[in-house]
């Protein structure tokens, strides 16, 4: 596959404080990449990170965000519009304050078309917009599209975002929560439909998530953070049945299983965010921490070429099974 996207050793900071730390991926062409941690881990600032929208007192401490061989740290506020929206779109966890709250539904889906590639209009990109929205189970879009972002439930809100980040066919798609608004029925529609303009379009799509269950419906790869670290990352099918890290059993442990088998907790706290830690930052919660998991962090260790773990103690996990 052609890679789209590479990050590397990337640190990014709040100040002098780092909350995401040496994290790297590659993305290619037509992969889904599922993100999952509990919250403060990083996730959303790695995210946002990759689209360059930090927040004014964030800033990338160290490493790459390469972008079709070209690094997005490198771009100008300028250059950078030109790929949002058309190249690179996002799906923000509340879409409604995404949204500029004095312009109606429909002027937000016309500026993002018309401000990237082929001019649209009203008439051409309302019946499109329609048909997206009609596909994303909202009802009545031609009234959607004359409502103002408060006028719309939070749900309605979040598909349209969805439908927002969708419209331009974009090469690649960030996703932070997008579904977390929505109830089961809708979150699998909008699943679909994302699934399917990556198989049309070859789009790609990395998605935040606290669902194991999305990940499972839908990634092909998983990323797992905690601490602002990724402390795992491999293929669906092999981190979810195989997992190696002990954080990463331990959150596949905490999801309800149709057998009725109680889950699991995760006993202790995360990391408070920003925490920096010498070692590995499950130590204190992991039941098999040593003292080296206190003071070193944990160097990679590759399973499988797609396949990478950070833990000292490989050899106790049994290769997660």
């Amino acid at each position: 596959m052609d890679k789209i996207l590479e990050v590397k050793n990337l640190t990014v900071g709040y100040g002098n404080t780092p909350v995401v730390q040496n994290a790297s991926m590659t993305l290619h062409k037509g992969e889904i990449v599922g993100l999952v941690g509990e919250s403060g881990c990083g996730k959303s600032t790695f995210l946002r990170t990759l689209m360059m929208l930090t927040d004014e007192n964030a800033h990338i401490m160290s490493g790459t965000i390469t972008f079709e061989n070209k690094n997005l740290a490198d771009m100008t506020e300028e250059q950078l519009r030109l790929i949002r929206g058309q190249d690179i779109s996002m799906v923000f966890q509340n879409s409604a304050e995404a949204c500029n709250p004095v312009q109606t539904i429909g002027y937000h889906f016309w500026e993002t078309m018309n401000c990237h590639g082929e001019k649209h209009s009203k008439k051409e990109c309302n019946k499109k917009v329609a048909e997206l929205l009609k596909q994303l189970r909202l009802q009545k879009p031609e009234r959607i599209l004359k409502s103002y972002p408060f006028e719309l439930s939070g749900g309605m809100n979040q598909r349209v975002g969805i439908a927002l980040a969708m419209i331009n066919n974009p090469k690649l798609i960030l996703a932070d929560e997008p579904t977390s608004a929505l109830d089961v029925t809708v979150q699998m529609q909008v699943l679909r439909e994302m699934y399917d303009l990556k198989k049309e379009f070859q789009t790609a799509i990395v998605l935040v998530t606290h669902s194991i269950g999305v990940v499972a419906g839908l990634c092909d790869t998983v990323g797992v953070m905690y601490g602002g670290h990724i402390v795992e990352w491999g293929s669906c099918e092999d981190l979810l049945s195989h997992p190696y890290h002990p954080y990463t059993k331990a959150l596949i442990e905490a999801v309800p299983t149709e057998s009725g088998k109680d889950p699991k907790g995760i006993p202790g706290m995360p990391p408070d965010f920003g925490t920096s830690m010498p070692g590995c930052p499950f130590a204190p919660r992991c039941a098999r921490a040593s003292s080296q998991c206190k003071k070193e962090m944990p160097k990679q260790i590759d399973i499988t070429d797609k396949h990478r773990v950070w833990c000292w103690h490989l050899e106790d996990n049994g290769g997660g099974k």
